[in-house]
């Protein structure tokens, strides 16, 4: 049996221009408990994401009703918060997929799976519904990404047409987050400003400045969980942000809460019971 665990797998050679990362969670509740809610908050990634133990229900606001994940997910860029509660055994496989991938995998704008996911199974059919199943017979976490990437191969075969100048870009927003224009973007992506920001969100789902933004708050919210002892204006400035009043303005709009508030919440989260920071 897979043992309690939050994990990060690096992809094959042959996926690596296409996956950053698989990320495995698995928490084993006894059955007497309710295991706690988790906060999701907004990231800077598209995903695919294999449920394979007990079912993961979900809901957006408050007081938005609960609803059930199925086995297999595809998930859009968020930028609101997501309340997560997982069943006793939780074993999750999610593919954090590279900028644009998704965007040529479904060979259409995803403007619409922002802040939503569609079941991949109304995407690839019986396939994903024999990956599904494989998953569930094996224990051993390397043969089930083994499985994964099987998969994962035979769809990325498919992408048939050549990547664009406007692919490479939100890997440039990545490495200078906020720190460059419009203007320049759009003129590494050789379009017009009003072409790049047309075609930068149908493959991202957010604007450029958005997505800016998430992946800056982003990297502070990670930076506090991986050194607690840092206060909070260190962060902000150590993630370019003008002080700790700006930082919060992000934390406001994208968890809907102060930082120390976040925090907090964070504390209570279903990894932290087996002594586990999401630092994923």
């Amino acid at each position: 049996m897979i043992p309690v665990l939050v994990k990060n797998i690096l992809p094959g050679a042959p996926l690596q221009a296409y996956v950053r990362k698989y990320q495995i969670f698995r928490f084993l509740f006894d059955r007497e408990i309710t295991p706690p809610i988790k906060h999701h908050y907004p990231r800077p990634e598209h995903c695919i994401t294999f449920y394979i133990k007990d079912p993961q229900k979900f809901k957006y606001q408050d007081p938005a009703a609960v609803q059930s994940y199925p086995q297999c997910t595809i998930n859009g860029m968020h930028t609101t918060p997501v309340y997560r509660s997982g069943g006793n055994d939780f074993l999750a496989l999610k593919i954090i997929l590279c900028p644009v991938v998704l965007y040529h995998l479904l060979r259409s704008p995803i403007n619409e799976l922002t802040n939503g996911f569609i079941n991949t199974e109304d995407v690839w059919g019986k396939e994903v519904a024999s990956v599904c199943n494989r998953l569930m017979e094996l224990d051993d976490l390397y043969e089930m990404v083994g499985v994964i990437e099987h998969f994962l191969l035979q769809r990325m075969q498919k992408i048939t047409h050549h990547f664009l100048p406007i692919d490479q870009v939100p890997e440039l927003v990545f490495a200078k987050e906020n720190n460059v224009s419009i203007n320049w973007l759009a003129s590494q992506s050789c379009l017009s400003v009003r072409q790049f920001i047309r075609k930068f969100e149908e493959r991202i789902g957010v604007s450029a400045k958005t997505f800016a933004c998430i992946i800056r708050f982003d990297k502070a919210y990670r930076m506090k969980n991986l050194h607690p002892e840092y206060d909070w204006l260190f962060i902000a400035l150590s993630c370019n942000y003008y002080d700790y009043q700006h930082m919060v303005k992000d934390f406001k709009e994208f968890a809907s809460l102060t930082p120390a508030a976040l925090y907090e919440l964070e504390l209570k989260a279903p990894e932290r019971s087996f002594g586990f920071s999401y630092l994923t």
